[in-house]
C-alpha cells in the first residue's frame, strides 16, 4: 500500500512509530504537512497537490491533525475522502472531536456519563450557570484548549465569576463543568480502534496540579478497565465517528464519565507503559480495511 501520513513534524515521537511500523510491514509511507496540502475541487476529478506535484496513488491516509490547524487540515482529509482515499479517521469524526462541546452534546444525546456541564454566553447568566455545574469548585474550559491548556479549577464561586468573565470579555468560548474530587487528579485514557479498546492507562496528577496530561508533568501507572468503563469509551468513539481516538474518562461516585474524546491520540506514553506496538495495530487495521478494497 501507499500511505499519506497527515503530520506537521515526522520527528515526533507518533509520526516517527507510524512511519516505522509501515515501513516494518513493507508499506510504502509518505508525510504531507496538511497546510502545504492545496486541492483542486473539481466535480469530475478532484485532486490533491503538494509542493509543486500532483499526489498521486495513495491508498490510505492517518490524519493527525492538530487543534490550530483543524478548519484547513479536516478539508485536506475531506478532499481525499472524495478521491475514495481510504482514511483512518473521517474527516466528520475529526470535527466533532475538535468542537468540545458538540461532542458533549453528541455524548449527552446518547447517554453516555458526563461531568455536570453548562455553557453561557452573557455574564449575566454566570450565576445561574455556575449552579448548574453544581457550584464550586469547578472546572472552567476553553473550548480550543488542547493538552490541558486552557483548562482552570475555580475553587470560589468569586473566582469562577472572575475567570468566566474575563474569557467572555475577549470572546473565547468555553463550558463548565463539575470538579470530580473524588477522581483524586486521576484519569484513565482508553485508546480505541476499530471498535475495540487497545489499550489504557491511569495518568496521575503531578502533586499541586489537578490535570493529568502527560505533556504536564503527569505520570502514567498500568490500569484494569471495568466492562463499563470498556464499553463507554467503544461506544463514545463510535457515537463521535471515529475509528481510532483517546477517549478520557474519570472514576466517580456515579460510575464513570468521559472528559473528552482525542482524535489524534499520542503514542509514546501509552506504548512505553502498556509495552504494546500501537502503532503496528494502526497499521494492521488500516491493512484489514483497504486490502481487501483494492483486491476487490
Amino acid at each position: 500500500m501507499k500511505i499519506a501520513l497527515l503530520s506537521r513534524n515526522k520527528e515526533l515521537y507518533s509520526s516517527k512509530r507510524l512511519i516505522e511500523a509501515a515501513k516494518e510491514r513493507e508499506h510504502d509511507i509518505i508525510v504531507l504537512d496538511a497546510l502545504r496540502c492545496y486541492m483542486n475541487i473539481a466535480t469530475d476529478k478532484p485532486t490533491m497537490h503538494y509542493r509543486g506535484e500532483e499526489v498521486q496513488g495513495v491508498d490510505a491516509i492517518i490524519p493527525r491533525i492538530g487543534a490550530s490547524v483543524s478548519f484547513y487540515g479536516t478539508a485536506v482529509v475531506r478532499q481525499f475522502e472524495m478521491m475514495n482515499t481510504y482514511s483512518l479517521n473521517k474527516s466528520l469524526g475529526i470535527t466533532r472531536s475538535r468542537d468540545k462541546l458538540h461532542c458533549m452534546q453528541l455524548l449527552s444525546s446518547r447517554g453516555i456519563g458526563l461531568p455536570e456541564t453548562g455553557i453561557a454566553n452573557r455574564p449575566g447568566d454566570v450565576k445561574d450557570l455556575l449552579k448548574i455545574a453544581g457550584g464550586t469548585p469547578l472546572v472552567i474550559k476553553l473550548l480550543e484548549g488542547t493538552q490541558g491548556i486552557g483548562v482552570v479549577l475555580a475553587e470560589t464561586r468569586k473566582a469562577a465569576e472572575s475567570v468566566i468573565e474575563a474569557f467572555m470579555g475577549i470572546r473565547a468560548n468555553l463550558l463548565v463543568q463539575e470538579y470530580i474530587k473524588e477522581a483524586e487528579g486521576c484519569d484513565i485514557r482508553c485508546l480505541v480502534l476499530g471498535g475495540k479498546v487497545i489499550a489504557a492507562m491511569e495518568r496521575k496528577a503531578p502533586k499541586g496540579e489537578f490535570r493529568s496530561n502527560l505533556h504536564r508533568g503527569g505520570a502514567s501507572n498500568s490500569v484494569r478497565l471495568s466492562v463499563q468503563e470498556r464499553n463507554m469509551a467503544i461506544r463514545a468513539a463510535k457515537i463521535v465517528g471515529l475509528n481510532f481516538a483517546g477517549v478520557d474518562i474519570l472514576r466517580s461516585d456515579n460510575g464513570p464519565v468521559v472528559i473528552e474524546i482525542n482524535s489524534s491520540p499520542g503514542l509514546e506514553g501509552i506504548e512505553k507503559q502498556t509495552k504494546k506496538d500501537i502503532a503496528g495495530e494502526v497499521i494492521s487495521y488500516i491493512e484489514e480495511n483497504v486490502i481487501p478494497r483494492k483486491i476487490g
